[in-house]
């Protein structure tokens, strides 16, 4: 029976991991999964809905009646919400918040890391989030721990707004106060928190160009079975 390769890349929000994963997938050709929008699109659904994200009496039946899956359409992630794509949707600094809030309800991660699971039981795949290597697929061979300061973090994150023609009006400083806030969240849940393991090899992407930081990933990957 095939063993498939399965490399977990984790680390806090706006490190480089899902640019460096969908990267790695790439040159390796095989799958990558943005763990991450699947939180997000039920972010989404909460708030359309008028539910607070943080409040789990109310999410937690969001769940009976939620479909969330990914497709990999010409090489891009496409995140589907009861059957919409939301892939342009879920990328503001609401959805954002929200999902660092939903995830942290251990019922919300059960049931989407059971769906991470099977894909990475069923296929070659790079998955970045908080607690792949931890949580989700904590087997895998090759885990990664991404991170890059938080000032570096919050400069990131508003040119990335800027580029989607969100204009937030915040300051670096402003921001890197709510990249904080969500480390804290995010490392501090009772049930799987964002840890960085023993075993996983840093990868500090401060100083970092991309393809310097893909290049850092790919020459530690245990790759014979790709």
């Amino acid at each position: 029976m095939k063993r498939f390769i399965n490399i977990a890349i984790d680390g806090p929000a706006g490190a480089g991991k899902s640019t460096i994963a969908k990267a790695v997938a790439k040159e390796l050709g095989i799958l990558y999964l943005d763990t991450g929008a699947m939180y997000r699109a039920l972010a989404l659904k909460a708030i359309r809905e008028g539910i607070d994200p943080n409040n789990s009496e109310n999410v937690i039946p969001l769940l009976e009646r939620t479909e969330i899956f990914a497709r990999n359409m010409d090489g891009v992630q496409h995140t589907y919400l009861d059957g919409e794509d939301v892939s342009g949707l879920i990328r503001t600094n609401e959805i954002s918040k929200g999902a660092s809030d939903i995830s942290a309800i251990p019922a919300v991660r059960i049931k989407l890391a059971q769906y991470q699971r099977d894909i990475a039981h069923a296929s070659d795949v790079v998955m970045d989030g908080r607690e792949i290597g931890s949580y989700v697929i904590p087997e895998c061979d090759n885990k990664f721990y991404v991170t890059a300061t938080v000032d570096e973090r919050a400069r990131r994150r508003l040119k990335e707004l800027h580029e989607r023609g969100q204009d937030l009006g915040k300051t670096v400083e402003e921001m890197a106060v709510e990249i904080a806030q969500r480390d804290h969240n995010d490392s501090t849940r009772e049930f799987a928190p964002l840890v960085r393991l023993p075993e996983a090899i840093l990868v500090d992407t401060t100083d970092l160009t991309v393809d310097e930081a893909v290049a850092a990933v790919l020459g530690r990957i245990h790759r014979e079975e790709v």
